[in-house]
């Protein structure tokens, strides 16, 4: 008997439920709810004539046909996926790049400088997605990436920017009305704000770990305010009331200006190896546009650096 194979939605959420083994988790995954994802599954099954899940009182578990219909599903999902974000990238005007770069350094370091490499090449224009999470070249339809990491991609050509280094800033108002700040437990009583984070699964510095590196063992870091994004922490302290971790990359603007100080020579990395790097596609390695971000932004890089607001 011929039957209709699935469509393309009911094979997505059958795929993430095999993958999950989990109703609940699979529908938090697809936008449906628990019972919408087992009347799916229940569809699907009625459909091909086949039971795809065993199931109990408390698990699911796929059932040897439908492991096979899974890894199918899977392979044909990605294979669409994939030809989508190459029909996009060809559909796109070739004056186009698509830059895939988290928000810390969009917003700190590549956004202020855009407008001049958009002035040195006006014909070339940039869209973004902005998104710590690491994407597939294929897959997410982007031409090239700024990524944290150890700078090994596969498939992929990697250039170093710059390593991540995290440092104390206070605003110079609080600087100058706080002449006790003369070694880091000096800190102690003052409003510690940081990033609370982690990138590739390695947890962003906290206090904890900057006194510790401080040689300060008996620190109490239950009054630490955390946030999720370094702007907010940027914001604490340029509002005068905070100490904050930040990078010092992303803020060399505001400590060459003034509006912010560097406070001890303790600078601290998230993880040993790491740091940013521009990525792109071996197959990309020619493309004009590729080209020249690429010069543009190891340019940036190697300019001498300004007054670096260092403070004590």
């Amino acid at each position: 008997m011929n039957r209709n194979l699935p469509g393309t939605r009911a094979l997505r959420t059958f795929e993430a439920a095999a993958r999950h083994l989990n109703f609940t988790r699979a529908a938090d995954e697809v936008g449906l709810t628990p019972a919408a994802v087992s009347y799916q599954i229940k569809e699907i099954e009625d459909q091909l004539g086949i039971v795809l899940f065993a199931r109990t009182s408390r698990s699911i578990q796929l059932t040897p046909a439908g492991a096979v219909l899974f890894e199918a599903t899977t392979d044909a999902l990605d294979t669409l996926h994939r030809a989508a974000g190459r029909a996009r990238r060809i559909a796109r005007d070739s004056n186009q790049l698509r830059l895939t770069v988290g928000p810390r350094f969009a917003t700190h370091w590549l956004l202020p400088r855009l407008p001049q490499f958009k002035a040195a090449h006006p014909g070339l224009e940039f869209t973004f997605d902005i998104t710590d999470q690491v994407r597939d070249f294929d897959r997410d339809d982007v031409d090239v990436a700024i990524r944290f990491g150890a700078g090994t991609y596969t498939g992929a050509r990697s250039h170093r920017l710059f390593d991540a280094v995290v440092a104390a800033v206070c605003s110079p108002s609080l600087f100058a009305n706080a002449p006790q700040l003369k070694a880091p437990r000096d800190l102690f009583t003052h409003t510690l704000c940081y990033v609370n984070c982690k990138v590739n699964d390695v947890d962003w510095p906290n206090w904890r770990m900057w006194m510790d590196a401080a040689g300060e063992r008996d620190f109490d870091d239950s009054q630490c305010v955390a946030f999720a994004d370094s702007s907010h922490v940027v914001q604490a302290v340029l509002d005068g009331n905070a100490v904050g971790l930040v990078e010092l990359a992303m803020i060399a603007g505001d400590l060459a200006r003034g509006r912010l100080v560097k406070l001890f020579d303790i600078g601290l990395s998230p993880a040993p190896g790491y740091a940013y790097h521009l990525v792109y596609p071996d197959s990309s390695g020619e493309d004009s546009r590729i080209v020249a971000f690429r010069e543009w932004m190891l340019e940036e890089i190697a300019r001498p650096a300004q007054s670096s607001g260092d403070g004590i």
